[in-house]
C-alpha cells in the first residue's frame, strides 16, 4: 500500500522510506514556531531543561501577534520576554511592532516555509501551512522548546480522510465557505487526528488565500494537519519569495484513505457557523432574523488581501449599518500598507469602520473587540465557543468576508448577493 502526501512528508523528515498510519517516529523539523502568548512558556520550558543554544536561528520563528501592541503589562512582559530570546539566540525571523503580522498569514508571506516543509508551531492553527504542501501541526509549547533546541520532534502518523474537490465557486463564496460547509458536514471531530487531503479538478478553482484559509481551520474538524498538492497556483506563489527551494511530494495512487468526501465547489453557498461551535453551520439566507451589534474582518482565517478585497467590492462607498462597530483587521503590515496604497483604508473609515494595525486581538477575546453580555458579532475569525471573543453570554457567528461585509451593512446577518 502507498503513502498519502503528508506520511511522504513525514517519512522523508524521519529518515524512513516508508510509514504508515498509528507509527510513531521521530522526524526532523525545518521551521519552529512561537507566539507572544505560547513562547513565554516555551523560553521557560527551554531554560529549566537546561538548554543552552538553539538547533538554527534561521529556522525558529517568534512572532509577536495576539496582544501586539500589548495591551497592557502582562502582555509587556510577554513580549519582553520573546525579545530578550530571540536577541540572545539571535532568532532571524523575530517578528516585532512594525514588522509583525498575524503569523500564520506573515510566514507564508515573507517565504520562511515553503513546499515538503515539517513545521511544528505553539499555535493550534499552524496546520495553515498545508495549503503550500507542507505538513504543519500545532503543538504545545513544551514541544516547541523541545524543537527549538534538537530540531527533532515526535509524531504519531496520521491516517487520512481524501476530499475530492470539483467545480468552481460562486462569486459571493471563498474558501472560508467551503471549509465550514466541511465541517459542518462532518463535525467538529470528524477529522480527529487525521490529516484532511484535497484533491481533483476543482482545486485549480480554489486561489492560495483560499487554499491557506483551508487549511487554517482543518484543525475545527479536529483534523492533525490539512494538505494540498503542489501545483502552478502553489509555484507561482512561492516563486521569489521563499528562502528555500520547495520539495514536492505526491500521493501514491494507491494510497489508503479512511474515507473519501465529495466537494463540489458549485454548490457551496455562503454559510455561516453559529453558536457555539463551527460544526452548527447554516445557509446566510436562513439567518436573516439575526441582529448583530459587532463585524470583525481579519485573523490568521481570512486577513488576507483577497479578504481585504472582498470587504472593500461590498462595503466600499456605502455605509455601516448604524449600532454596528465594523473592525477590519489586515493581517500583515504589506497588507496592511497595499490597503492604504488602493484606498481601501479610506473607504473602510469613510463607511464608518475602524482599521487595526496587524492583530490575532478579538479572535481570542484578548483586546480590540471585546463583546459585553447579550452582543452578536459576525466574524471572519475560527472559533465560536462559548466566551471565544468575550462574556460567556455573547454570541459569535463564522462567516466569509463576503458576509460579514454584508452583514454590517445591513446591521442583520445576510448574504453578499442580497445587499
Amino acid at each position: 500500500m502507498g503513502m498519502t502526501m503528508t506520511q511522504k512528508i513525514l517519512a522523508a523528515h524521519a529518515g524512513l522510506e516508508k510509514v504508515v498510519a498509528g507509527q510513531l517516529i521521530r522526524a526532523k523539523l525545518d521551521i519552529v514556531l512561537g507566539n507572544d502568548i505560547t513562547t513565554p512558556v516555551a523560553v521557560n520550558e527551554f531554560i529549566k531543561a537546561g538548554f543552552d543554544s538553539v538547533f538554527d536561528k534561521d529556522r525558529v520563528a517568534i512572532v509577536l501577534d495576539h496582544f501586539v501592541p500589548n495591551k497592557d503589562i502582562k502582555a509587556a512582559e510577554q513580549s519582553k520576554t520573546c525579545r530578550t530570546f530571540a536577541c540572545e539566540h539571535c532568532i532571524s525571523h523575530f517578528y516585532d511592532v512594525g514588522k509583525m503580522g498575524i503569523e500564520h498569514a506573515l510566514l507564508p508571506e515573507q517565504g520562511v516555509v515553503t513546499a515538503g516543509d515539517c513545521i511544528i508551531g505553539a499555535d493550534s492553527h499552524t496546520c495553515t501551512y498545508g495549503a503550500l504542501g507542507a505538513f504543519s501541526t500545532g503543538v504545545g509549547s513544551t514541544d516547541m522548546a523541545a524543537g527549538m533546541a534538537t530540531g527533532m520532534a515526535w509524531f504519531k502518523v496520521p491516517a487520512a480522510i481524501r476530499f475530492h474537490i470539483t467545480g468552481k465557486l460562486n462569486s459571493n463564496c471563498s474558501g472560508k465557505d467551503v471549509i465550514l460547509s466541511i465541517i459542518g458536514q462532518i463535525g467538529v471531530d470528524g477529522a480527529l487526528y487525521k490529516s484532511m487531503e484535497f484533491v481533483g479538478d476543482g482545486i485549480k478553482n480554489l486561489t492560495m488565500d483560499d487554499r491557506l484559509c483551508i487549511c487554517n481551520m482543518a484543525i475545527e474538524a479536529g483534523a492533525k494537519n490539512g494538505i494540498f498538492p503542489v501545483d502552478e497556483i502553489t509555484m507561482t506563489y512561492m516563486k521569489g519569495r521563499t528562502e528555500r527551494e520547495p520539495v514536492i511530494f505526491e500521493a501514491d495512487a494507491d494510497a489508503e484513505y479512511e474515507q473519501e468526501i465529495e466537494i463540489n465547489l458549485s454548490e457551496i453557498r455562503p454559510t455561516v457557523s453559529c453558536p457555539h461551535l463551527p460544526e452548527n453551520t447554516k445557509n446566510a439566507d436562513e439567518l436573516h432574523n439575526i441582529k448583530i451589534d459587532q463585524v470583525v474582518i481579519g485573523s490568521c482565517t481570512n486577513g488576507r488581501m483577497e479578504d481585504m478585497e472582498a470587504a472593500y467590492r461590498v462595503i466600499g462607498g456605502r455605509k455601516i449599518a448604524d449600532g454596528v462597530r465594523c473592525i477590519i483587521i489586515p493581517a500583515t503590515m504589506e497588507i496592511y500598507r497595499e490597503c492604504a496604497e488602493r484606498g481601501y483604508v479610506t473607504a473602510f473609515i469613510d463607511a464608518g469602520a475602524v482599521v487595526s494595525t496587524p492583530t490575532c486581538g478579538p479572535c481570542l477575546g484578548g483586546y480590540m473587540g471585546i463583546l459585553a453580555a447579550g452582543e452578536r458579532c459576525i466574524a471572519t475569525t475560527n472559533r465560536n465557543f462559548v466566551g471565544r471573543m468575550g462574556h460567556p453570554e455573547s454570541e459569535v457567528y463564522l462567516a466569509s468576508p463576503h458576509t460579514a461585509a454584508a452583514s454590517a451593512l445591513c446591521g442583520y446577518i445576510t448574504s453578499y448577493k442580497e445587499v
